[in-house]
């Protein structure tokens, strides 16, 4: 059970949730059930002087392993993986090192929109070029990449549970509330109210559920859909399973509320779970969710 994996404390920043839900006429059973499917997740707000420890930063110099090539996307943010706080994912996250994200906060039809860098702790670092990315000197996408966000991150440790209320049909279209829960539009509703009030997300989030502006079936479940199709099409390498219980969200990037001209975008970093405990982040595959 998902629930049983966030420290105590956490999960009872559930309980406004639960009596609201229950307060709606939605009964007890379904509420409990639905619980069950929360997840801890770390979401992370730009620091504060004095506030708490750092844990990453937006921005920053861009330091690469000297036989890493410098990635093809803007550089968005770093996290320190020793400085998470215990227990704040579900996730099988290296214990050490560092994770770099990098994303263009736009749709794209053949390759992914970012990529991930996983650095060990004590890897031999070079300082790269970040505007590399923009080798045509384009002075749009150069305005773009200038209001991305900058400064330190501070962590919080949060509770998840889904945004979405559908999922797929075999067949096109098809699709179906999540199984088990009858009440889950419902539920997915209250969540929505009352999330900003007992859990309140930042700029950039770390395992958990993703969240997008206009959410109905798992952003991850899309991502996984669109990665076999792209390994089927031959633009992404496998293999890759299609079925999204094997895939799991790394970490989600709400843009638009940070990058002027791209407002309503999401990135979403996911990868398939055994990728992840194998320290694969070569495999991380990464979508847009935007509504220019």
């Amino acid at each position: 059970m998902y629930g049983s994996r966030m420290i105590p404390e956490v999960w009872d920043r559930l309980r406004p949730f639960r009596d609201e839900a229950m307060a709606q006429g939605i009964p007890a059973d379904d509420v409990e059930r639905w619980l069950t499917t929360a997840r801890p997740c770390v979401t992370l707000q730009r620091a504060e002087d004095g506030a708490e420890p750092v844990v990453g930063r937006f921005g920053g110099p861009l330091l690469l392993p000297v036989d890493v090539p410098t990635p093809q996307d803007p550089f968005v943010a770093s996290i320190d993986l020793a400085a998470l706080p215990v227990d704040g994912t579900d996730l099988p996250l290296p214990p050490d090192g560092h994770l770099l994200f990098f994303a263009w906060p736009e749709t794209r039809d053949r390759r992914p929109a970012g990529t991930v860098v996983y650095v060990p702790a004590g890897a031999a670092v070079t300082e790269r070029d970040k505007s590399s990315w923009n080798s045509r000197g384009v002075a749009e996408y150069g305005a773009m990449f200038e209001s991305y966000p900058q400064g330190p991150l501070r962590a919080r440790v949060e509770a998840s549970l889904p945004y979405h209320s559908f999922v797929a049909l075999p067949g096109d279209p098809g699709y179906a509330s999540l199984p088990g829960h009858p009440r889950c539009g419902e539920l997915v509703e209250v969540w929505q109210d009352i999330q900003p009030d007992i859990a309140p997300g930042g700029p950039l989030q770390i395992g958990g559920y993703a969240d997008e502006e206009a959410v109905e079936f798992d952003p991850v479940a899309v991502a996984a859909s669109i990665a076999a199709k792209a390994v089927r099409r031959g633009h992404w390498d496998g293999p890759v399973s299609a079925d999204s219980a094997d895939w799991v969200l790394l970490a989600d990037w709400y843009a638009g509320r940070c990058v002027e001209g791209w407002e309503g975008s999401t990135v979403h970093w996911v990868i398939q779970r055994e990728d992840l405990a194998a320290r694969r982040f070569g495999c991380v595959y990464t979508t847009v969710f935007w509504n220019p």
